[in-house]
């Protein structure tokens, strides 16, 4: 066999074989043996080519990728393998020439160059400037060569000549952008995105040229994120001018270590290592010892292969940030900076997701979620658990709800939501904390309306926490968004369902809310949590609550305004009878004003003379930003304090004496900050009122 019928899988085991047996200095000399003989066989075997040719070894195609949401969306792809410029167009001519050749015929929206495992990629402004000079040569050849050729080999020097010149020439320099030279250096114009070639994004290596620095962290994946303020225009949708750089740990990898993070994703590409169990999972690992020396950086190596090919990407270092909370990575996504809120505030990256990297995210959630995201279905919700161990929950969109692939990441956050905790952010006061904690603790049929993003989950979750240590809690979601861990960890019991509609999904399994609904009630008594109520479930969960099927507390979340809006959405909408409605005894509303969010009104239901004569009674309402007591309660009018009295020993007045204890606990757990479970912030009894008042 000749060097030149070895495919690529061969070489690459022969080369490991040869890097694991013999010296480092013997490989390298062998290696840069067997590359010379090649390039120069490669050299012989073909005498027709030119004198560029013989000087850069690029080869270029258009391709038009597919499976990425994006349509008539062209690249061009330079292979530079064998090219001593390794692809770089800002400091090898060589390779500029033949880009600059290929797109006086091309119109492309984006350059990738690949090369020794490194992915350079030019795009926005640098493949403008390329397209640029190929639309000149085309059209400036017909009037004069020479300044066409000048333009092929020094485009700036060949602008400064064209610029302002009078005729076709000057107006074609114009026309085309290619003026734009005088102003810019090549070398500076085109600056790429690099990345390796595993991980399917782009990052931008330099700041922003104004940019100045605020802030150095240093993350757990070995990447160094940079936070800087500049008065560039990173992110036209960004108020406050801040801008997170990104560095990863690839960045400070050596050629030869990069060289081998090339050969061990190839191994994985062709099979050439055993998985090692039946998640795959080891894979990465021993495709890095494969064909790794002992200089090289087998740990950080495998840390990259496993995040690029098992992971998230480069987005498991933006969730590695605590401060991260959302990631957004907005279609198309090779156009537009991924976006991130950090302490609240949102900001531009250095990193774009390619097309392809956008469409592996979707295999994987496509995968791992069991739904469907296609044309068809162009909409996904799913959870994945990040690197560092955060739950991350995904928000997809395509074509031809966008124009291609789109996600929302938004991190679950460590310490779960709890009442105590809502009142140090101002979501609630003392007075209608402890209302909603005893009305919860004590059965109440509650349910918490408010518009997307508003805190209706966060609510939820925090009531969760009022239950009884006794009580045993049942919980129905399509997403999973309720504390369920955190909650079995404080020794809960806690059944969670989650519901698969979806049949069209990879399993072709289905478990519809209304048959988990219907599984909840069979599984015996205790509390409901319904994680959104929004279809043919309402009817078979209000007719449980009207007929007592269900004793204990019954919470749910639905999109509504309020009390009013609740009740249209149920019976006009659900088809849920006016009757069945009754069964609620309060509506919750919280309400979203830019980044706060908080409770506006808590209202009890109620019905006239007949059940389908549905009222709604105001409790607290938010006046002056602050939610305040109507004066229902405390004039003895609330019905559901009735009704949650009726059958104890408790009295009207024993009631209100229950809520003033545990208004004066919360008041203090809020002020000494006692919000997370773990410390003891729901450590007493709800159903004991000598416990509410330590």
């Amino acid at each position: 066999m000749s060097i030149l019928s070895i495919d690529t899988a061969s070489m690459t085991g022969i080369n490991a074989y040869l890097r694991r047996i013999l010296p480092s200095s013997v490989c390298e000399y062998l290696s840069s043996v067997v590359s010379a003989s090649t390039i120069e066989m490669n050299a012989l075997s073909d005498n027709a080519n030119s004198d560029k040719e013989s000087r850069c070894h690029c080869c270029v195609a258009v391709e038009t990728p597919t499976g990425t949401g994006v349509p008539d969306r062209s690249e061009l792809v330079v292979d530079a393998t064998d090219c001593p410029g390794s692809g770089d167009l800002a400091s090898a001519s060589a390779c500029r020439e033949t880009v600059i050749d290929a797109l006086t015929h091309n119109d492309v929206a984006i350059i990738r160059t690949i090369s020794d495992g490194i992915e350079r990629t030019y795009a926005d402004d640098a493949a403008a400037t390329l397209q640029a000079i190929g639309r000149f040569i085309e059209r400036v050849r017909f009037h004069d060569s020479e300044i066409a050729t000048r333009a092929r080999e020094d485009p700036g020097k060949a602008a400064y000549h064209a610029t302002g010149r009078a005729g076709p020439v000057g107006d074609i320099a114009t026309d085309t952008g290619f003026d734009s030279l005088t102003e810019t250096a090549v070398e500076t114009a085109l600056s790429p995105f690099v990345a390796p070639t595993l991980s399917r994004s782009h990052l931008e290596r330099s700041p922003p040229p104004d940019a100045t620095l605020l802030d150095v962290t240093d993350l757990s994946t070995d990447a160094t994120a940079r936070m800087y303020s500049t008065d560039t225009n990173v992110d036209s949708n960004t108020e406050a001018k801040q801008y997170y750089h990104l560095d990863p740990a690839f960045h400070n990898l050596d050629s030869t270590a990069i060289d081998t993070l090339a050969m061990a994703y190839e191994c994985l590409g062709t099979g050439s290592v055993d998985g090692g169990g039946g998640d795959g999972s080891r894979a990465p690992s021993r495709a890095v010892r494969y064909v790794a020396t002992d200089e090289d950086p087998v740990e950080t190596l495998t840390a990259i292969l496993t995040r690029h090919t098992q992971g998230l990407g480069v987005i498991e270092h933006l969730f590695a940030d605590d401060r991260i909370s959302d990631v957004i990575a907005s279609s198309p996504v090779s156009k537009t900076p991924i976006r991130i809120v950090l302490d609240g505030e949102r900001m531009a990256t250095n990193i774009r997701l390619r097309p392809s990297g956008a469409a592996t995210l979707a295999s994987r959630f496509r995968r791992e979620s069991g739904r469907a995201f296609s044309r068809s279905t162009p909409t996904l919700d799913a959870t994945v658990t990040a690197e560092t161990g955060r739950q991350i929950r995904i928000a997809g969109i395509t074509a031809p709800a966008s124009d291609g692939l789109g996600f929302a990441f938004r991190a679950r956050d460590t310490t779960p939501w709890t009442l105590t905790r809502l009142l140090t952010v101002g979501s609630l006061t003392p007075a209608a904390a402890a209302f909603l904690s005893v009305v919860t603790a004590r059965g109440a049929a509650t349910i918490v309306a408010g518009t997307r993003g508003a805190g209706k989950t966060t609510l939820l979750g925090a009531l969760l926490w009022e239950l009884p240590h006794t009580t045993r809690l049942v919980s129905v979601e399509d997403t999973p968004e309720l504390p369920v861990e955190a909650l079995r960890e404080h020794g809960r019991d806690i059944q969670p369902l989650y519901t698969e509609t979806d049949t069209t999904g990879i399993t072709g399994a289905t478990f519809t809310p209304t048959a988990a609904l219907r599984t909840a009630l069979r599984l015996g008594n205790g509390a409901l949590a319904i994680g959104e109520v929004r279809g043919e479930e309402a009817s078979a969960l209000y007719e449980a609550m009207r007929v007592g099927a269900h004793s204990h507390a019954v919470l749910g979340t639905i999109h509504g305004d309020s009390g009013v809006a609740v009740r249209e959405r149920v019976v006009s909408d659900l088809g849920v009878p006016a009757s069945a409605f009754s069964a609620t005894d309060l509506i919750v509303t919280c309400t979203r004003r830019g980044d706060d969010r908080f409770v506006s009104h808590v209202e009890e239901v109620r019905t006239g003379k007949t059940t389908d004569d549905i009222q709604f009674v105001s409790l607290f309402t938010r006046i002056d930003g602050k939610l305040t007591s109507t004066g229902v309660i405390e004039r003895g009018d609330s019905r559901i304090i009735e009704r949650l009295c009726r059958g104890t020993t408790d009295s009207y007045a024993d009631f209100r004496t229950t809520l003033a204890d545990r208004h004066a606990s919360l008041e203090r757990r809020a002020e000494i900050e006692l919000v997370n479970p773990k410390q003891g912030a729901v450590s007493w009894d709800t159903t004991n009122p000598q416990n509410l008042g330590e």
